[in-house]
């Protein structure tokens, strides 16, 4: 099958992300035909003119729509576009110049319904943002990236760095209401329908993660908050990792209490694996600052996903409301 690919951007409020996104993608090695779609999503301060200064060297289309979130946005992208095979972008990302090339030699030779790909960091990242980088990436924080050789039609995509079929996306009308967990629901359902994901290893993308500590806390929290929601959506989904955070910030909770009354082996744990976060990033980062912000993103992670997490998992099961009605916050009407 000849590919033909459609780069599917929403944005909302972001004309500078998506210049660097766009003057990234003028250096793509890739040279066969391609479409970039970028949906506008209700924004006050548009993209308009940013946009049109790339229109004589990138084959742009521009919609602009009220505010339905990230995931409807993506869908109303999907529909209007020319491609039989869409990749998914966030506005935050910087794309390296091989990576179009990369995502065709893979799929003609392997041939998948979905992909998806990793993010690393860009020079150009402030420290916070390669501190958060690494908290949301280290094997010691989530696990790393998942998916394998051996386990290649088990990678869950995200929406950030995602590849999917049209045939795909009919399937399965494409992405629900809710954000964040619109990208593990989808890919789920993917599954259900039959297909398969892999994971591309040199597909991969700078995600700058537009972040203060209070905006990381934040996103961390909604993603708590989401899981248990997928749980009930797709309980075959669930896995005793997911508790990891909440059994973490609990520990560390009671660790420092016993403090209080001389008990001091309950910390040491705690201590070892702050240890191992700090000399981790430090080798990776070659940067005693960043280290030590990343010893503050991985409690913010842990704290922010782990106390919704419960919170969440208490409420869906003590309450006979849907989770709509439960927690507004992460749903688009």
């Amino acid at each position: 099958m000849e590919l033909n690919f459609s780069l599917v951007i929403p944005v909302y409020n972001r004309p500078d992300e998506i210049d660097e996104l766009l003057e990234s993608l003028t250096s793509q090695t890739y040279h066969q035909n391609y479409e970039i779609v970028i949906i506008e999503d209700g924004s006050d301060i548009n993209a308009k003119e940013v946009i049109e200064n790339y229109s004589d060297r990138l084959h742009i289309s521009y919609y602009y729509k009220s505010n339905s979130g990230p995931g409807d946005s993506r869908n109303y992208g999907m529909q209007k576009a020319k491609g039989n095979y869409f990749i998914i972008l966030d506005s935050d990302c910087i794309i390296p110049p091989d990576y179009l090339t990369n995502v065709s030699t893979y799929l003609k030779k392997n041939y998948v319904e979905c992909f998806g790909g990793r993010d690393a960091e860009h020079k150009s990242f402030s420290a916070l943002q390669k501190a958060i980088s690494y908290s949301m990436t280290s094997f010691f924080t989530t696990g790393g990236i998942r998916g394998s050789k051996k386990a290649i039609n088990k990678f869950q995509p995200r929406s950030f760095n995602m590849g999917i079929s049209k045939k795909a996306f009919e399937t399965t009308q494409g992405f629900g209401k809710i954000h964040p967990g619109e990208d593990p629901d989808l890919t789920l359902r993917i599954w259900k329908a039959g297909f398969e994901t892999a994971y591309i290893d040199s597909a991969f993308v700078y995600h700058k993660r537009r972040i203060s500590w209070k905006s990381f806390y934040k996103q961390v929290y909604k993603f708590g908050l989401t899981r248990p929601i997928l749980n009930t959506w797709h309980p075959e989904s669930k896995k005793i990792t997911y508790w990891f955070p909440s059994v973490f910030i609990t520990g560390l909770l009671f660790s420092l209490f016993m403090l209080l009354f001389n008990m001091h082996y309950f910390i040491y744990g705690y201590i070892l694996y702050f240890l191992l976060i700090f000399s981790e990033s430090m080798l990776k980062n070659k940067s005693f600052k960043i280290a030590v912000l990343s010893l503050v993103a991985v409690v913010i992670q842990f704290s922010g996903y782990g106390y919704a997490f419960l919170k969440a998992t208490i409420k869906l099961n003590t309450s006979e409301k849907k989770p709509e009605d439960l927690f507004p916050q992460v749903f688009f009407k």
